[in-house]
């Protein structure tokens, strides 16, 4: 969903503004066959290695860090993000409320970009919409608007055992950026996914595809490990 640069000193800093048992700071690592962004391959339909370090607090405001390596053909290496919001529900219905940063260090152009989001969620469902608040001037073509884009999707996660869960999603993307990236209005991705959690991570099969023009589906393969600090 990405990455930030947030370090362990500024982290520990967060812990110090409440006590230790109302805040929790979590990283993860892993790697996946193919590292997908809204349906797109961000690595050339090659392997990325990503990680990342959360703090959250038990009021429900959160802070992260998440980054993977990338291959867009330049000597764009990888993405560092950077997100904050507040989660919480009312009665059943959960939301999470935020901003995410998408950085590119050691791009060429003026790539970065950030939007704000909302996610809703009601037992297996969950539905958002996110829209780009800020862009660099490298994002789109001349004569397009950067910060043009906004983003829908839908999703649906399924128990079968204590371990092993079927996903469903889809999603939509539409502005003046897919027109620049892509040279159509707008397009939809959808996958199906399984996931199986173990003693040592989480394995994922995900079978991807688009609805852009020449897009393959693509088969995808994951593995994620969480820690606590």
């Amino acid at each position: 969903m990405k990455q930030k640069l947030l370090s362990l000193g500024v982290l520990a800093g967060l812990m110090l503004v409440a006590p230790m048992s109302q805040a929790e700071v979590t990283g993860n690592i892993g790697a996946t066959s193919n590292y997908l962004w809204r349906g797109v391959t961000q690595t050339g339909d090659a392997a990325a290695v990503q990680g990342g370090i959360d703090y959250s607090h038990e009021s429900g405001f959160y802070v992260g860090t998440w980054g993977s390596t990338v291959d867009f053909g330049d000597d764009t290496s990888y993405e560092m993000d950077l997100y904050g919001g507040y989660a919480n529900s009312i009665g059943d219905v959960g939301y999470d409320v935020g901003y995410l940063y998408y950085g590119y260090p050691d791009a060429e152009g003026d790539i970065d970009f950030g939007e704000l989001y909302l996610t809703l969620s009601y037992e297996w469902l969950e539905v958002g919409v996110a829209k780009f608040v800020n862009a660099g001037d490298d994002v789109a073509a001349d004569g397009l608007d950067d910060k043009d884009y906004t983003y829908y999707h839908a999703a649906a996660t399924f128990p079968v055992t204590d371990t092993i869960s079927v996903g469903l999603f889809y999603g939509y993307s539409t502005g003046d950026v897919i027109k620049s990236w892509f040279d159509e209005d707008n397009y939809s991705e959808y996958n199906v996914s399984v996931t199986k959690t173990t003693a040592i991570g989480d394995v994922s099969f995900k079978l991807a595809d688009t609805d852009l023009p020449g897009d393959d589906m693509k088969f995808v393969l994951g593995y994620s490990y969480s820690f606590d600090f």
